[in-house]
């Protein structure tokens, strides 16, 4: 009953936040797609995870729904990405690619892969012609694991998971 209850509120207080990001912001209500107000729903009654929930939040602060402002940074500060390994992605069929499927960065970022499928994976760095290299290549994660590579230098880099090799991605230094 109580895990019911946070499924609640949680999907209320986010709205609560976006509703208060939003005017101060100069956006409203209107300006959240229906299929967002649906996944809250959905997430407060269970149908759907709390990845789903979250890439839907993330959905809104890509595309300038929600704008978070921040404050200046210092030059020397690392800059952190992270891409995301959702749940279903070993299956064949299925629509989970990794989020995003194409990371765009600047030099000196810091990526981390986090495995949230229910199945281990690993990154597999690759060439130009598709052969794994030695450059930035992980363990085997579990669910939960993490992998982190600082990319340095400028280029695109693609990599997949070798033990489900239909699912590819990539790095763009800039």
């Amino acid at each position: 009953m109580e895990h019911t209850k946070m499924k609640i509120i949680i999907p209320a207080m986010v709205f609560s936040v976006l509703l208060v990001s939003f005017s101060g912001n100069i956006a409203n209500a209107e300006s959240i797609p229906q299929w967002i107000k649906n996944n809250a729903l959905w997430y407060g009654q269970g149908d759907i995870s709390e990845t789903e929930f979250l890439n839907a939040m993330k959905f809104l602060i890509q595309n300038g729904i929600i704008v978070i402002e921040t404050e200046d940074t210092e030059p020397s500060e690392i800059l952190n990405a992270s891409v995301m390994i959702p749940n279903g992605n070993s299956e064949v069929a299925s629509a989970g690619f990794y989020l995003p499927l194409n990371l765009e960065i600047s030099v000196g970022t810091l990526v981390t892969w986090v495995n949230d499928d229910s199945v281990p994976h690993n990154i597999q760095s690759l060439d130009e012609s598709g052969n794994v290299i030695d450059w930035f290549n992980s363990p085997s994660l579990n669910t939960g694991d993490r992998f982190e590579f600082t990319f340095d230098e400028p280029g695109v880099y693609n990599y997949y998971c070798s033990f489900h090799p239909w699912r590819v991605g990539s790095v763009t230094v800039k």
